[in-house]
């Protein structure tokens, strides 16, 4: 029975890796993962030089805010670019503007000419660039793979997510203290010819992408309509904004828990934020085919919301390197879980037409309102210090995950193997899909 069982996990696990046998895919993944590993090296980097020129954990959230406020005002208008226009095109145009930025902060910091205010601006541009290219890129794996290995592709690629935020981090630290702090940004600029040469090498993609007159701008109310009527999707929209809100504000903290706390340098910063992508990294490989393996999808939810607070709570008390490291891993743990998750089953129970838009509602409330959050906790750093904010965060994500249990019909949702069906405009979405 024992080896039964083993051999059957191995072949469900082996089968999480089905989008890769797609030549379209397999090249958009390979480009990613060069691209990921610059991106956390930037954003280690970008991290340090804030806290060198400020010392400041509240400019750490206004440079968030700055890079996620065009997620919140644009939001409207590229959910409808991406329902649009094709997408691999909008993902190359804004593939090369980031590199183009990478280079000017590069620049900047090896000349010695940069100040706040100039990260403070390109973190706007960055933004607007995000804002255009994170809803298309979400859609894309779906055209790349299809609704049928939306979640699995999902999840490949949270794990070059992951796998970035592991070695980036640590590859930065080391560069700041050994080769100079430019450099990470140079590598980050050159990282993103990996991902335009593989959008360049795909031509044929699968698309259930269908052109109407509502793919505007005004098109945004409908799709906000629709969400309104759906139950399990405002569900899922909850969760990412909890999960967001106080486990990547988290983010905003590290810097002065890496040297108020702990007594460490920019080696140490990389340390915690290499110990972020392990957890998650584990989470993405392992915890994340597990629970999706799990009937009902609202228990899961629900327990890895609570888990995620519980170990950010005990992170508060820690005053070592290596007992935060292992909370900041146990925190990593499951939430890919809540992201591939929400992300997965909204392109799943969206209209084609409207993948986009709902995407780009996903985008703009869990992540683009995010540094709000940052900015309330590097407040309560400056003033009463990182233990207190990661405690503060802790306590609200663990009565959120909580509150969320009481939700009717969340308990009881559950999820098949097949495609979910996609639920009509005026119908509320059935208890199990």
């Amino acid at each position: 029975m024992k080896a039964l069982l083993r051999h059957s996990f191995m072949r469900q696990w082996a089968a999480d890796w089905s989008p890769l046998r797609g030549r379209a895919f397999r090249l958009y993944f390979s480009g990613q993962a060069v691209s990921l590993l610059g991106t956390w090296m930037q954003i280690t980097a970008q991290s340090w030089v804030v806290w060198e020129l400020s010392h400041s954990m509240r400019a750490q959230g206004i440079v968030a805010l700055l890079g996620a406020v065009p997620l919140v005002l644009l939001a409207p208008w590229a959910g409808a670019a991406a329902d649009r226009f094709d997408r691999r095109k909008l993902l190359i145009v804004a593939q090369v503007a980031a590199m183009g930025l990478a280079f000017a902060l590069a620049l900047l910091v090896q000349t010695g000419l940069i100040q706040l205010w100039h990260v403070y601006g390109l973190s706007l541009l960055l933004g607007v660039v995000a804002a255009v290219e994170m809803p298309a890129q979400q859609a894309f794996i779906g055209d790349l793979v299809g609704m049928a290995e939306i979640r699995k592709a999902l999840a490949l690629n949270g794990i070059i997510v992951q796998l970035g935020r592991t070695v980036g981090p640590a590859l930065a630290g080391w560069a700041i203290a050994h080769i100079g702090i430019a450099e990470a940004f140079w590598v980050n600029g050159v990282s993103f010819l990996a991902v335009i040469a593989s959008l360049l090498a795909i031509r044929v993609v699968t698309s259930e992408r269908v052109v109407s007159a509502d793919d505007r701008p005004g098109g945004f109310d409908e799709a906000v309509r629709y969400l309104l009527a759906q139950p399990r999707l405002l569900d899922l929209l909850a969760f990412t904004t909890l999960a967001s809100f106080f486990v990547l504000s988290n983010l905003t903290i590290y810097p002065a828990l890496a040297t108020v706390v702990l007594g460490g340098d920019s080696r140490t910063l990389g340390w915690l934020l290499g110990a972020s992508g392990i957890g998650a990294l584990i989470g993405s490989v392992l915890v994340t085919h597990l629970s999706r393996a799990l009937p009902r999808v609202g228990w899961a939810l629900v327990g890895c919301s609570i888990w995620a607070g519980a170990m950010i709570l005990c992170n508060s008390f820690s005053r070592t390197l290596p007992t935060a490291m292992a909370c900041i891993v146990a925190t990593g743990l499951t939430v890919p879980f809540i992201f591939t998750t929400a992300n997965g089953l909204t392109q799943m129970l969206a209209p084609p037409q409207m993948r986009g838009r709902l995407l780009s509602i996903l985008l703009m409330v869990g992540f683009g309102l995010q540094p709000i959050a940052a900015i309330g906790v590097g407040w309560i750093g400056d003033r009463f210090g990182a233990s207190q904010a990661l405690f503060f965060n802790g306590c609200c994500l663990v009565l959120g995950g909580a509150a969320m249990a009481v939700r009717h019909g969340l308990l009881t949702w559950q999820v098949g193997n097949g495609t979910p069906s996609v639920a009509h405009q005026d119908e509320p979405l059935p208890a199990q899909v």
